[in-house]
């Protein structure tokens, strides 16, 4: 039990302790190093050379009056309602700061109590930019000392681009109209500083390709193209040559047929016509009309003439 309740202890002990460090990175109030003055907000109404005021900086007492007279700092440094006037601010100056104000009977009247934080005020950035023609971009970056805890800003043709909040910025070149200016700004929480303009001379992104296809697949399509043409062509003529050629060999076949047919009908003896007058005309052309049967007088039988007999000596 009593080791539990040991146990208990260090974990609630641990507990403040990790709160009490998350208060101690808490900032109320934030100040430039090496400026002239900072004046802190406590103010008490009813403050009188009767009260007791007392200012302390990390528990260490920087400014003590009581009954109008002062014997730590200076009266200079103190306004009418109790606000104390730092000066000459330096990265020591940070730390909890303190006001207590006593009745003239001790009782406690008030209280106030903030953290101070130091930085650096920001040096001026400088701007550069870089074509990327491979992506059709242009890249843009924000130099500047030390860059961890700084706000980054971009300002484009003096309009501030929403949602960019890194070193870094990378723009479309197809955004890119006429003189297009960038500027970019950085701030910490006491100071701001913003760049020169700045003026990208890139070569605009390259006309769109054919029907979205790169320049290389447009040329193979196109050769692939003509290629076919031509085999096409070269199809063609052979066809035609041979075309031709068996034309040329059945046309002489043609008139030895015809020279054979017309030699047959010539061959025709008359006897054979008159004695044969159907099978004639059954074989005949076909395309002599009838009128010229009509018109044509059938042949005359010519008489046989029978050799004289030689009397045998």
């Amino acid at each position: 039990m009593a080791c539990f309740a040991a146990t208990l202890g260090v974990i609630i002990l641990a507990g403040f302790l990790n709160l009490s460090a998350a208060n101690q990175d808490t900032c109320d109030l934030y100040a430039v190093v090496g400026l002239q003055s900072l004046l802190l907000p406590f103010t008490y109404d009813g403050l009188a050379n009767s009260h007791v005021l007392r200012w302390t900086h990390n528990s260490t007492i920087i400014f003590y009056r009581e009954k109008g007279r002062v014997s730590v700092g200076k009266s200079e440094d103190i306004f009418i309602a109790g606000s104390l006037l730092l000066k000459n601010l330096q990265f020591s100056s940070a730390g909890t700061y303190r006001a207590n104000v006593l009745n003239p009977n001790g009782t406690l009247a008030k209280t106030w109590t903030q953290r101070i934080c130091m930085m650096d005020k920001v040096s001026k950035p400088q701007l550069t930019y870089m074509c990327d023609p491979k992506s059709s971009a242009v890249n843009l970056y924000c130099h500047v000392a030390s860059p961890q805890g700084l706000v980054f800003s971009w300002i484009l043709d003096e309009k501030t681009l929403t949602g960019e909040t890194r070193q870094t910025l990378s723009i479309s070149l197809a955004k890119l109209k006429g003189e297009t200016s960038f500027t970019c700004s950085v701030a910490n929480k006491v100071s701001k500083e913003k760049s020169d303009t700045v003026r990208p001379t890139c070569k605009g992104p390259p006309p769109p390709t054919l029907f979205c296809f790169t320049s290389t697949t447009v040329v193979a399509v196109l050769a692939g193209g003509v290629s076919l043409i031509l085999l096409l062509l070269i199809i063609i003529i052979v066809l035609c040559c041979c075309h031709r050629r068996i034309k040329t060999q059945t046309r002489p076949r043609e008139l030895r047929m015809l020279s054979v047919n017309k030699r047959e009908s010539d061959s025709i003896s008359p006897e054979y016509e008159t004695t044969h007058p159907n099978e004639y005309t059954e074989n005949r052309p076909a395309h002599l009309s009838i009128d010229s049967e009509v018109k044509q007088p059938s042949p005359v039988p010519k008489p046989r003439t029978i050799p004289p007999h030689t009397a045998n000596i």
